[in-house]
């Protein structure tokens, strides 16, 4: 589920860490980040693949314009992460492939 990444968050952040859930793995975060920033943070570089041909997609603007970083979060689909705070507990999929249309 993880890649390596660049991003780190700075040493001297001292928020309160918490733990969320991404396809039923734990990982940390520290309150007040983004859940895009969370997940990059944790080594997760991919959010959602394509549904047509499964290209990986990811974090981009990390400002709300792209819409890449979609992900579900508590059962609510097409989330934009990078605009989400994280909360503690929060259950968050990483959706692959097609939509399936309700």
């Amino acid at each position: 589920m993880s890649s390596v990444s660049r991003f780190q968050p700075l040493p001297t952040v001292d928020a309160p860490q918490i733990t969320l859930w991404v396809n039923d793995e734990p990982i940390t975060a520290r309150a007040g980040w983004t859940l895009a920033a969370a997940l990059l943070a944790n080594g997760i570089t991919t959010t959602r693949h394509t549904a047509i041909d499964q290209q990986p997609r990811g974090p981009f603007c990390m400002m709300g314009v792209c819409f890449e970083c979609r992900v579900t979060v508590d059962d609510i689909p097409n989330v934009q992460s990078c605009m989400t705070p994280v909360r503690d507990g929060m259950r968050v999929t990483l959706p692959r492939g097609p939509r399936v249309l309700s």
